[in-house]
């Protein structure tokens, strides 16, 4: 059934230039109409109590509030609320939990137009939308053990340059232990080292800088 009303978006987007590029971008369809934009992810959870749009167009990594916090809160104030994520990160614990918190879609910010629209009708039709290469991303999550909240931590602590006695003072474990989470670290992620542990870390979205 074809839509009477155009589709109402807010976009969520630190950046000013990509924000306005994508206000340009929308507002050349028939069918949509960017109705408020917001440069953080407090500001769109405000605007859209505010504005009540059929789509929010999100970033994930934003200052105030990331775009997965906003994802969250957005839902639970209204359920039925839909959400698409447009982000750089392509990482499968990026789009995990963007996806957990209520995000019904994932498109990478390297997308072109003809991609990224289809993907907002999608969405505000009640669809869900992951385009291959996400699709793909989440497919080899499952062939990786998944690390434990500890790992997590002890490998933000790696990630700031410590050795495993500063580690362990400030996660207060004992050094032995540290060394035990290092260990299965590497092993979980299959490298061979901490800066490679790091970098990999990074790129899968576990941690962020």
């Amino acid at each position: 059934m074809k839509r009477e009303k155009p589709i109402r978006i807010l976009i969520a987007d630190d950046h000013y230039i990509v924000r306005i590029g994508l206000v340009a971008l929308v507002n050349t369809e028939p069918d949509m109409e960017v109705i408020a934009e917001a440069a953080d992810g407090a500001q769109a959870v405000e605007f859209f109590g505010q504005f009540q749009p059929d789509l929010v167009l999100m970033d994930s990594r934003m200052p105030m509030k990331n775009g997965v916090e906003a994802v969250r809160e957005i839902r639970k104030k209204n359920p039925a609320a839909r959400v698409l994520m447009l982000t750089a990160y392509d990482g499968d614990h990026d789009i995990t939990r963007a996806l957990a918190a209520g995000a019904q879609g994932y498109v990478l910010k390297n997308s072109t137009g003809d991609k990224l629209i289809p993907a907002i009708r999608a969405v505000a039709a009640g669809q869900k939308w992951l385009p291959q290469e996400v699709a793909g991303r989440l497919a080899s999550r499952k062939s990786f053990e998944q690390l434990t909240p500890r790992e997590i931590q002890v490998l933000n602590e790696m990630a700031k340059g410590l050795a495993n006695k500063e580690i362990a003072d400030a996660l207060k474990i004992t050094e032995y232990t540290a060394k035990d989470h290092l260990k299965s670290i590497m092993a979980k992620l299959r490298v061979a080292d901490r800066t490679e542990a790091v970098t990999v870390a990074i790129q899968r979205g576990i941690i962020q800088l």
